[in-house]
């Protein structure tokens, strides 16, 4: 039994959202601690990790920052190659420095044919890293797919810049028109689906500029949480296979 959970140890890799760390000891000490529990001896992947992300390895836990606390505990987690990382809000503390190298590691890793399961607020960093999200919406899950998958089905922004002044309404009622505000000469709609009908309908007119932007996975979250919850189940658009999963969630 003693050995298999030290294969278990093995295998995963794990940073909380809290972490309760033993405060006399150093980063140092903890590392090595962590290291014997997982029957790693061989800490130089540590010191090039903690290296790599300006970790203070020599002083007491209780004497760092909340910033260097949390380097320690993305190096614990990733000292010893996990098969499976699982990290909650892992950059919170760190500076955009760090933060960039931090996702370096992660590509890496990745890269190894690892797998990485975070939870995260931040959904620029989630957009950087994940493959496949999972949206929370008051405790349940809203929708899992693939990034690009989400964003592709997001709705977009097209801004038209016409010589003349048009009539909105006209392209209002328009199918997969969702919304249309009009100033002056410029009309932006927001649109889901195919563009072709408001495209015919513009051309009609002398169009001086069109501007077109895709949601970001931001909005697309945003979206979600606005929408009426409809059923139990969540959306998916089927199993894949993924290096990088990430869950925003809603505490």
């Amino acid at each position: 039994a003693h050995g298999s959970a030290v294969n278990l140890r093995r295998e995963i890799g794990y940073l909380p959202g809290e972490m309760a760390l033993y405060p006399r000891m150093t980063g140092r000490e903890l590392l090595r601690y962590f290291g014997a529990l997982r029957g790693v001896n061989d800490l130089s992947h540590a010191e090039d990790l903690a290296e790599r992300l300006g970790t203070e390895l020599d002083r007491p836990i209780k004497a760092l920052s909340h910033g260097n606390k949390q380097k320690v505990g993305l190096v614990q987690a990733l000292m010893h190659r996990p098969s499976l990382v699982i990290l909650d809000e892992p950059t919170t503390g760190l500076d955009p420095l760090v933060q960039q190298e931090f996702y370096r590691i992660l590509d890496e890793v990745r890269a190894d044919g690892r797998t990485v399961f975070l939870s995260s607020h931040v959904l620029a960093e989630v957009e950087r890293i994940a493959d496949r999200v999972g949206i929370v919406r008051e405790g349940r899950i809203a929708v899992i797919s693939e990034v690009e998958t989400l964003k592709r089905q997001a709705r977009r922004k097209l801004e038209f810049h016409f010589e003349s002044p048009v009539h909105p309404e006209d392209f209002e009622r328009l199918p997969g028109v969702v919304e249309a505000r009009a100033e002056d000469r410029m009309v932006e709609l927001t649109v889901e689906g195919s563009v072709d009908d408001i495209i015919k309908l513009a051309s009609r007119y002398t169009v001086l500029n069109v501007l077109s932007r895709e949601q970001d996975l931001e909005e697309v979250f945003l979206t979600y949480y606005a929408a009426p919850e409809e059923s139990d189940e969540p959306e998916s658009d089927g199993p894949a296979e993924t290096s990088v999963a990430a869950e925003p969630t809603d505490d």
